[in-house]
């Protein structure tokens, strides 16, 4: 497929929401011994990385690997943990970090499974948010920003494993 890339929205604006974020999450938990920001392999590590230098707190870094797209441009909805957690969870203060929530399935089979393990708090953290492509309610309590149901890349997120380094969040438009 061939493509051109629109940017959706820019580096400036995007450090200024991430470090919002940041500010909102270190009030939130400003009396937590620490935090544990979960990120959700690979599309959030650009945004973990960064909202992590905003939050004044001890904050510990562990990632899970979950796939629902593979290489296509929409969700399979079978929701695949391909890696789990290294940290003991229970009656910890933990945050998802997520890159976007699309239609759902991801992130409710992710707080489900970790739910299981009685954290003392779990939190969902996201960049973009498509509440148009919802098929399944979860409740976020960090969003960046709302987006339209178009197909985004750059910042982290990617389209068959490309554009990941992009230093803003782009819009895909297809050419065919």
């Amino acid at each position: 497929m061939e493509y051109r890339i629109d940017v959706l929205i820019d580096e400036k604006t995007l450090a200024e929401k991430v470090e919002e974020l940041g500010k909102r999450i270190e009030k939130d938990y400003g009396n937590a011994d620490e935090v544990i920001l979960v990120g959700l392999l690979r599309g959030s590590t650009v945004f973990l990385s960064d909202l992590a230098r905003h939050i004044n707190l001890d904050a510990r870094f562990d990632f899970m690997v979950v796939s629902s797209y593979g290489n296509s441009m929409d969700s399979s909805r079978d929701v695949q943990i391909k890696k789990d957690l290294e940290e003991e969870i229970r009656d910890r203060h933990i945050i998802i970090v997520e890159d976007i929530i699309d239609t759902g399935y991801t992130l409710e089979r992710v707080k489900e499974f970790l739910e299981l393990r009685e954290p003392a708090s779990l939190k969902i953290c996201t960049l973009l948010d498509k509440p148009d492509r919802r098929e399944v309610e979860v409740p976020v309590d960090y969003v960046g920003f709302t987006i339209p149901d178009v197909f985004v890349i750059g910042y982290g997120i990617d389209y068959a494993q490309k554009h990941r380094n992009l230093p803003y969040v782009g819009k895909v438009i297809p050419l065919d």
